[in-house]
């Protein structure tokens, strides 16, 4: 039985990751999390029946702290390590950047030094954001092994962490690989993000702010996916895939998963709000000039994927909807608002 160590496990996209290979795969699953804020504690592991499941083990541990030796012993050697541990909200990484970053750069290097260790590690995999590359014009969507260009203090955490494991692998010939994924939405996202966000707002007939540019006419765009197609497209690295990092070819070991489309933000509340069955009231603020680490648009190219075989089995629109009908039926997981 392979071994699957993945960190951030009791988070939103750790969560739908420990499912995904719950539900296809007979993989021993361990969970590394420290439990933050974001995590709920162990509400979302409970919530897919998999709290009590004989092949998942869970350590509430801090990574931003060496893995102690008796941690280790009691996980053992494994297969693969799927690093998803960070802190991830920009709002935070802006209010107090320099514990964000710091706490982002040492969880990698922990994770690293301890996976240096390990015999037979067939794959560490890190996972990161495209906010790496930061803006991206109209037009352009960035491949693989761009140059770096973070804009807030989250994506130079993410950055950091490319740049470090990109180090690793060159120097102690460490078997890893990097992907690039846009913004993630689904079932238990905390409530601070965009989409229980909106549903929330359109419940309560309440105003939902729209970053747009600076004339509040043009409102940002992304690439939405949902995180059980990331936890699909990552499984499909793992297994149809062999190349790492390499110092010559920066786009060896790389790999962008991407929404099938871009959308602007308030096409996306006003679809929300929609499958909510309540009228959007939304303003259009100008974001950028206030908070300058806010990209107006970010883009990837994901072909090299789709080049390799995988696609995804459900379109965009309609993981929205069952995202949106999801939060509808389990209203607890809409939480208190921030």
């Amino acid at each position: 039985m392979r071994k699957i160590v993945i960190t951030g496990g009791c988070g939103f996209v750790g969560h739908h990751f420990v499912e995904h290979f719950i539900k296809t795969t007979d993989w021993k699953i361990i969970v590394l999390d420290k439990l933050t804020y974001a995590t709920n504690g162990y509400n979302r592991i409970r919530d897919i029946d998999c709290f009590d499941e004989k092949r998942v083990s869970i350590f509430p541990i801090d990574l931003a702290l060496p893995i102690s030796y008796g941690v280790s012993q009691e996980i053992g050697e494994v297969d693969y390590i799927i690093n998803l541990a960070s802190e991830s909200h920009v709002n935070n990484s802006i209010v107090g950047p320099v514990h964000f970053i710091k706490n982002n750069v040492d969880l990698v290097l922990n994770l690293l030094e301890w996976a240096r260790g390990i015999k037979g590690l067939k794959r560490f995999i890190q996972f990161s954001t495209d906010e790496v590359y930061g803006t991206a014009p109209e037009g352009t969507n960035y491949k693989e092994g761009a140059r770096l260009n973070p804009g807030n203090p989250y994506s130079a955490s993410k950055a950091a962490q490319e740049s470090i494991v990109r180090a690793y692998a060159n120097t102690f010939n460490l078997p890893i690989q990097i992907t690039n994924t846009m913004n993630v939405i689904g079932e238990r996202q905390h409530p601070e993000k965009f989409v229980p966000l909106v549903i929330n707002k359109a419940l309560k007939g309440e105003t939902v702010t729209i970053h747009a540019d600076k004339e509040k006419l043009k409102a940002g765009t992304r690439f939405y996916v949902h995180a059980r197609n990331v936890a699909r497209a990552v499984d499909f690295i793992l297994q149809n895939t062999d190349d790492t990092l390499d110092k010559i070819d920066a786009s060896s070991g790389q790999y962008h998963i991407v929404g099938e489309k871009e959308i602007d933000n308030l096409s996306l509340a006003i679809m929300i709000a929609k499958f909510v069955g309540k009228p959007l009231q939304y303003e259009m603020v100008d974001f950028h000039s206030s908070r300058p680490g806010h990209d107006l648009r970010y883009a990837i190219d994901g072909t090299k994927l789709k080049e390799k075989g995988f696609h995804f089995s459900v379109n965009m629109e309609d993981s929205l909807e069952k995202t949106v009908k999801w939060f509808m039926d389990n209203r607890e997981w809409l939480g208190k608002e921030d």
